[in-house]
C-alpha cells in the first residue's frame, strides 16, 4: 500500500534539514558516502528520497547524485568492498550492494535530445542542471549526506507544504521530454497532493493526453497500477475520466466502472476488519462488467497471464444470491470469490460475513471420477463429463456432503443419464 500524505498547512512545516532517521544508520551507507567523497560535496541524497525522508515517511530506497564519473564511482565502490553492479552505465547508474541494501548512484546528467520515451544525456557537475531535468519540483531536492543542508533549486520545499505538485519549468515541455510524466502527475496529486491540482500542469496533461499512445503498454500498466495502490484514489482517478486521460489508453473506462472503484475504496474496503489495498482488484473495478472486454484490456495492457485471468473472473459481476459462498469459492477460486463479493454492491453486513466464510474455509477435493460414474453402470462417452460436471455441481450446491451420500448423488444423475 501506498499512503497518502496527510495534508499539513501553508506555512512552512518541512524542517529546514534533513532530519535524522534510521535510515541514516543504515549498516555501510557510511563507508559508501566516504568513498564517494561526499564529505567533500561530491555526492548528495537526491530526488524521491529527499521528499520522504523530509514528510516523515521511511524511503523503500537510498538515491545517491554525484559528480565522479560512472567509472570512477564503479571503482570506488568496489574499493570499498561492495560489489558494484553496472545498471545503466551508460546513463550514470551504478548499484553498490550494501549489507543492508542495495543504493543506486548516478552521475550528474543533463539531457541532450528526448522523444517522448527516451532521452540522450550528457555528463555534468552542475547540481542545478541535473535537478533541471527531473519532472517535478518536489523531486528536484538534494542533501548534503552529513550536514543535512538542504538544495532546493524550484521551490520544491514549497510546493511539498502546499499539497502542491507542480511540473519544473513549462509543462508542456516536460511532457514532451516524457510522455508518461502525464501518468506521474496524477499519481504524485493522489499521494502528495491536496485541494486542486496545479492548475498549469493539469491543463497541459489534458491537452496532450494523446501523447500517450507512443508509449509501452507495459509502462502504463505499471504506473496505472501504482496509482491504484495508493491509499485513496478515487477523485484523482474520476479527474482523470474527466479529463479524457483515460481515453487514448483505456477508453472502456466510463462512470458504471468508476462507481463500482469508488464503491469499493470508500465503502466495502473500509469495512473489512483487515484492509488489504490490492490494487489489480481496483482496476478490476475499472473494468466493464464483461470476461471478454476485461481480458482484451489486460492483454492491451500486457499484464501477466495469472493478472489478465484474475481480472477476467473478476469483471463478470454474476453473484447469484442464493449461492453459499464457499460454493462461490470452489467455482472461482478464493480470491476469485474475494473479489467478485468487495466489487459487488451487496450489504456490506453480507459481504463481511460471506469473505469470513471463505477465509475459515478449507477447499475439498471432489472424490469421484468419470471411470466411479462407468462403473455404476453409465456408457463411455461424452455423456460421462457431462454427469460428471451434474454430479459435481449438486454436489457443491448441497454443501461438500460425505462420500456416502455423493454416492448416492452420482447413482441417481447416471440413472437420469441412462
Amino acid at each position: 500500500m501506498t499512503d497518502r500524505v496527510t495534508p499539513g498547512t501553508t506555512a512552512r512545516t518541512t524542517p529546514l534539514i534533513l532530519p535524522e532517521a534510521r535510515w541514516r544508520h543504515r549498516e555501510g551507507l557510511d563507508r559508501l558516502l566516504d568513498a564517494l567523497d561526499a564529505d567533500r560535496a561530491a555526492t548528495r541524497f537526491v530526488g524521491g528520497f529527499v521528499r520522504d525522508s523530509l514528510l516523515g515517511l521511511d524511503p523503500k530506497d537510498i538515491d545517491l547524485a554525484t559528480t565522479l564519473a560512472p567509472e570512477d564511482s564503479f571503482d570506488r565502490i568496489r574499493d570499498a568492498g561492495f560489489r558494484a553492479v553496472p545498471t545503466g552505465l551508460a546513463h550514470g547508474t551504478v548499484t553498490a550492494v550494501l549489507p543492508s541494501g542495495p543504493v543506486e548512484v548516478t552521475t550528474l546528467r543533463r539531457d541532450v535530445s528526448t522523444d517522448g520515451r527516451r532521452a540522450t544525456v550528457a555528463f555534468t557537475d552542475d547540481w542545478r542542471e541535473d535537478a533541471a531535468r527531473r519532472d517535478f519540483t518536489i523531486n528536484a531536492l538534494s542533501a548534503h549526506p552529513y550536514s543535512g543542508q538542504l538544495f532546493d533549486y524550484f521551490e520544491g520545499l514549497a510546493d511539498l507544504d502546499a499539497g502542491r505538485v507542480r511540473f519544473i519549468g513549462d509543462p508542456l515541455q516536460r511532457i514532451a521530454e516524457d510522455h508518461l510524466r502525464i501518468l506521474r502527475f496524477f499519481r504524485f496529486h493522489a499521494r502528495f497532493g491536496w485541494g486542486g491540482p496545479d492548475q498549469a500542469a493539469l491543463d497541459a496533461c489534458t491537452a496532450r493526453a494523446n501523447d500517450l499512445m507512443a508509449l509501452s503498454r507495459e509502462r502504463i500498466a505499471d504506473e496505472l497500477i501504482k496509482l491504484l495502490a495508493i491509499e485513496n484514489p478515487v477523485s484523482t482517478v474520476f479527474l482523470m475520466h474527466e479529463r479524457g486521460i483515460f481515453t487514448p489508453v483505456v477508453p472502456e473506462i466510463g462512470w458504471p466502472e468508476l462507481a463500482t472503484l469508488d464503491r469499493l475504496c470508500e465503502r466495502n474496503e473500509p469495512a473489512m476488519p483487515r484492509r488489504a489495498i490490492d490494487p489489480l482488484r481496483r482496476l478490476a473495478a475499472l473494468m466493464p462488467p464483461a470476461a471478454e472486454a476485461a481480458t482484451m484490456i489486460a492483454q492491451r495492457l500486457k499484464l501477466s497471464k495469472a493478472a489478465t485471468k484474475r481480472l477476467a473472473i473478476a469483471a463478470d459481476r454474476d453473484l447469484p444470491d442464493d449461492e453459499p459462498p464457499v460454493a462461490l469459492a470452489y467455482r472461482l477460486g478464493e480470491q476469485g470469490a474475494i473479489d467478485r463479493l468487495l466489487l459487488s454492491s451487496r450489504p456490506i453486513d453480507r459481504i463481511r460475513r460471506d469473505i469470513a466464510a471463505i477465509e475459515a474455509w478449507v477447499r475439498p477435493d471432489f472424490p469421484i471420477g468419470g471411470g466411479d460414474l462407468i462403473a455404476m453402470g453409465l456408457a463411455p462417452g461424452p455423456i460421462v463429463a457431462a454427469t460428471l460436471q451434474q454430479v459435481e455441481k449438486r454436489w457443491i450446491i448441497e454443501g461438500f456432503p460425505p462420500p456416502g451420500r455423493l454416492r448416492a448423488i452420482a447413482e441417481e444423475e447416471v440413472a437420469r443419464a441412462g
